[in-house]
């Protein structure tokens, strides 16, 4: 019998693949806060994640940290966590012996440009692109505390989206009145997603994971007028209407 059988024969075949993750970046050690900020942000939104995998990343923390904690407190919120990015030795160890993938990634000091924290203490970015599907379309004002995602498709909003409101869409947001709140476009990692407001007043802008707040001012000539937001060599861009 020939030993170098052709692959065809046998039972399984090996092929390198490319999986969409959640990186969510962990920004302090301490669980009960992460727990609290966590029913905060995704408390009204169960089924947010649907048990996508999740890359944990903590290159802005060298405290230890209780990974089986934070894998159980992940899992409340239907997120899978699969994997450790950016680890000092002992929390690699400990998350080895939690049973994650440690990556061998190095650790990097964060970006001279950095984003400001501007929502919670959990920073969570979807690193896939969106799908297409028709638009979600709200006909009527978000109020402070009020969140509308817009899964795998467009948001369209025909009212004022007021400060405190949040708004969300794995690709572009449009906002036909006011947009005075947090505005999220390309959640899941499309960096072509855009967003467009009537009146562009908004406490935050966010595309695929790269934030502007209010602590820096718009630029005047889009501030409380018709325009746009894209990003360009990972950098926000606003031109007016």
């Amino acid at each position: 019998m020939n030993a170098r059988s052709s692959s065809s024969s046998l039972s399984f075949e090996i092929k390198s693949a490319t999986l969409p993750l959640v990186s969510v970046l962990i920004k302090s050690a301490d669980l009960q806060l992460l727990s609290t900020n966590m029913q905060t942000r995704f408390g009204d939104t169960p089924g947010f994640f649907d048990n996508d995998p999740v890359l944990i990343d903590l290159h802005s923390i060298d405290d230890p940290i209780d990974f089986n904690g934070l894998l159980q407190l992940l899992r409340r919120y239907q997120m899978n966590p699969v994997a450790l990015r950016a680890g000092n030795p002992s929390q690699e160890a400990a998350a080895a012996l939690a049973g994650l993938f440690v990556t061998a990634e190095a650790r990097v000091p964060p970006p001279t440009e950095v984003v400001r924290e501007v929502i919670r203490e959990v920073e969570v970015v979807r690193e896939v692109a969106a799908a297409g599907q028709s638009a979600m379309v709200v006909d009527k004002p978000l109020r402070s505390g009020q969140q509308v995602y817009a899964r795998g498709r467009d948001l369209v909003v025909l009212a004022m989206v007021n400060p405190g409101a949040e708004v969300m869409a794995d690709g572009h947001i449009h906002v036909y009145a006011p947009l005075r709140g947090k505005a999220i476009a390309g959640a899941k990692g499309d960096t072509s997603a855009r967003i467009f407001a009537a009146s562009l007043e908004a406490e935050l802008v966010s595309i695929a994971g790269v934030y502007r707040t209010s602590d820096t001012p718009l630029p005047k000539e889009v501030a409380g007028k018709p325009a746009q937001v894209w990003l360009s060599d990972d950098k926000l861009q606003m031109r007016a209407l």
